[in-house]
């Protein structure tokens, strides 16, 4: 399984619906199960859930820092 490809499809799927991001928030763990379809060792599903959190720390933070330097 390809980490990175899940974490892009799981971010993808979680800006593109509130309801599913406030879901994510709250149990994140039943969230990626759910999204990926399969049932996941611990260990793997932390590793998806931590790259997702830091991936969309990332956009919103490009996101701010993007409108701090428009004319």
């Amino acid at each position: 399984m390809d980490i990175k490809e899940k974490i892009e499809q799981a971010v993808k799927k979680l800006t593109s619906d509130k309801q599913l991001l406030a879901k994510f928030e709250k149990n994140p763990a039943s969230v990626i199960e759910e999204l990926i379809g399969v049932d996941l060792p611990d260990d793997q599903v932390n590793q998806i859930i931590d790259g997702i959190k830091a991936k969309i720390s990332l956009d919103k933070l490009g996101s701010a820092l993007g409108g701090l330097f428009k004319n």
